[in-house]
């Protein structure tokens, strides 16, 4: 009697890919810059808008964006431009309107 034999199929392992799904899992989470966590003292005129306790410039910033939302201060045609209403014609300089992009770095000077 002669015996078979069987030859067994090789099946190709992807390896390439379980390698690149391991290295994604141990990437961490981005941690953040502590110079932005830091609590830095807000200017008289940015107090009336933002509160008066010290506060990190992230939280400055929401602040300030809840503040210019809940007073409809964005304007309705451009989007990118911010109306003064009193307060904030104090924080950004005597100006009526000012660019999102220039309204952060007029706020910076009244942080220290």
């Amino acid at each position: 009697m002669a015996k078979k034999i069987v030859k067994k199929k090789v099946v190709k392992k992807v390896v390439k890919k379980v390698v690149k799904k391991k290295a994604a899992k141990a990437k961490s989470k981005r941690k953040p810059s502590a110079a932005f966590m830091k609590p830095m003292m807000i200017s008289d005129a940015l107090s009336k808008v933002v509160g008066n306790k010290p506060l990190p410039r992230t939280e400055v910033t929401k602040k300030l964006w809840q503040y210019i939302k809940k007073n409809k201060l964005q304007d309705t045609v451009n989007k990118r431009m911010i109306n003064a209403d009193a307060n904030l014609k104090a924080v950004f300089g005597g100006k009526n309107s000012v660019s999102m992009f220039e309204m952060t770095k007029l706020v910076n000077k009244h942080l220290s």
